[in-house]
């Protein structure tokens, strides 16, 4: 049996895959020696996102059930491990870096149904970029914030990966 914390590390693999799929853009898992430097998984489109005719995107994926209150239009989400923020705020990183965590219910009950008419995982995923973001004092962690307006929906991820081909640097506005 799967720990509460591989069950919702899956539901997020499952997430950027629908997500992803729906968008039209290839989304693959990525081996250990990619996922030590802090990469879950690549997103890519060849031929298909002006100018650039072949794009790819690293992505770090985290799922929580704990409760969370925006702040200021912002979801804050405890990134335990330092070594990854850094790799994820890198401003000179190739490919770009996203990070995408999922929100879940805080019921594991709620957290996936299924029918034969629907398929529904609940909650939404969230992106943001953390190149720029300032270094860490702290070893143990980093509180990062997602913007609420950064939902990963189809359309949002063909509009940042529509932006990255443009060579527009996302940076973290913390």
């Amino acid at each position: 049996m799967l720990t509460t914390q591989n069950i919702e590390a899956e539901l997020s693999y499952a997430y950027l895959h629908a997500v992803a799929a729906a968008a039209g853009v290839a989304c693959n898992v990525t081996d250990r020696h990619l996922d030590n430097a802090g990469v879950d998984a690549t997103l890519h489109i060849v031929h298909d996102v002006p100018p650039l005719t072949d794009l790819t995107v690293h992505v770090q994926l985290k799922a929580t059930a704990k409760p969370v209150n925006p702040i200021e239009g912002r979801l804050p989400y405890w990134l335990a491990d330092v070594r990854r923020y850094d790799k994820l705020r890198l401003p000179g990183s190739m490919p770009p870096r996203l990070l995408i965590v999922l929100f879940l219910p805080e019921d594991a009950q709620e957290w996936l149904t299924a029918s034969a008419e629907e398929l529904v995982l609940r909650r939404c995923a969230y992106w943001v970029s953390l190149r720029g973001a300032e270094e860490s004092d702290n070893k143990s962690g980093v509180t990062v914030y997602l913007p609420e307006s950064q939902a990963l929906t189809p359309s949002a991820l063909r509009d940042v990966l529509e932006r990255l081909s443009r060579q527009e640097e996302l940076t973290y506005a913390g």
